[in-house]
């Protein structure tokens, strides 16, 4: 070999290994992500739309194509329960803050009130006259509702009260909107030799937004990390392309009811049939307890493969096995019929659907190996 083609050997050696093993690409695309300018990735100050913008930008930078010549962006629409302006609480006489102590429950109505309390029950606490009920939780989770309730819950952090509240002063703005619009976002990798055989990576970029107009919610771990993995990987294929064409789908409104992948899957932007293997990648901010592999039950010979690999390279701790479960944007198209899996990581931080989900304290202990277990399962499957 001369001293030429021994430098473009190493030269492409090392760079493959810099594109696997570089974090610093993953850390900046979710600080981008939960960064106060994308708003929790959500339905007010236009954060979803933000947020699919930059990864739009990012699978054209990487230079992944449309499918077929079409948009990046496949958008549609559904009602959604919004708070955009007021989120006010006092109980017995104290300001409480949004998001740390107090949440609105996602489908609850707008209200200008201050009322008396009565003791339902040892957590619950009731005005019927305002329509207002106050529930005492150890944690506080939010979410997302595409409808609105006909009273006002509020959700209280023990902490935040340590008497019983008595009274109560709210004033709370919601606003439904009938036809929220959002895109899914979708590039390819075309396949060298077998494009029409297709691997699919999925990741939601959407989280719950903002409550109010002072608090958003970053989802850091949940999922600006998987999104991260997912463009991430989407770097590597676009300097190494497989036999197979590779396809990455970044999903809208996963919060909301799994309505972006639901919709994929009605509306297919190529047949589904081509799909060899599908992973979603979700909440891939820990790692340090291993990770958990939904339908492993149904794709026995798969999760026997994704366990030998992970058992000759040791990149994980463990990977437990579990069965079917509609719990991510894999579930419509198992339904479908597609094989797939999704991953989860565990351990880490417990901060989860909450204002501490953010990227500072996400460990991201596992994400170069999980990194390099996808892309070697990928290139056993292909073979």
């Amino acid at each position: 070999m001369c001293r030429f083609s021994l430098f473009l050997t190493v030269f492409a050696v090392i760079s493959t290994k810099v594109i696997a093993q570089d974090i610093g690409y993953a850390k900046k695309t979710i600080n981008t992500l939960t960064s106060s300018s994308y708003w929790g990735r959500g339905y007010t100050n236009n954060g979803m739309a933000k947020a699919a913008d930059f990864i739009e930008r990012e699978f054209k930078n990487l230079g992944l194509t449309p499918i077929d010549a079409m948009a990046y962006k496949q958008e549609f629409s559904f009602p959604v329960n919004t708070f955009p302006d007021q989120m006010k609480l006092e109980v017995n006489g104290k300001a409480l803050r949004p998001g740390n102590d107090f949440i609105v429950h996602q489908a609850s109505k707008g209200i200008s009130a201050t009322a008396n309390l009565i003791q339902k029950d040892s957590l619950t606490y009731v005005s019927p006259e305002a329509g207002v009920v106050l529930s005492v939780v150890p944690k506080l989770t939010w979410s997302v509702a595409q409808k609105v309730m006909d009273y006002t819950l509020i959700e209280v952090a023990q902490k935040a009260i340590p008497i019983s509240p008595k009274t109560v002063k709210l004033a709370i703005t919601n606003q439904l909107i009938p036809n929220f619009t959002a895109a899914n976002v979708v590039g390819m990798v075309k396949g060298t030799t077998k494009p029409d055989s297709i691997l699919v990576f999925t990741a939601h970029y959407d989280h719950l937004g903002g409550m109010g107009s002072s608090t958003y919610f970053p989802g850091a771990n949940d999922n600006a990390s998987g999104v991260a993995l997912l463009l991430d990987l989407a770097r590597y294929y676009a300097k190494n392309p497989s036999k197979y064409s590779i396809v990455f789908i970044a999903f809208a409104a996963e919060e909301a009811g799994l309505l972006g992948s639901k919709y994929f899957t009605e509306n297919p932007l190529f047949p589904l049939s081509q799909i060899r293997f599908l992973w979603n990648l979700d909440l891939m901010g820990n790692g340090d307890a291993g990770a958990t592999v939904v339908n492993a039950t149904l794709h026995s010979k798969e999760f026997t493969l994704l366990n030998k690999i992970n058992n000759a390279n040791q990149y994980l701790v463990k990977i437990n096995p579990r069965g079917k479960a509609a719990n991510s944007d894999h579930y419509f198209f198992t339904e479908k019929g597609v094989p797939a899996f999704f991953m989860y990581t565990q351990g880490g931080v417990s901060a989860y659907h909450d204002v501490d989900d953010i990227a500072a304290t996400l460990p991201l202990s596992a994400y170069q190996n999980i990194f390099k277990l996808l892309v070697a399962f990928n290139k056993e499957l292909i073979n």
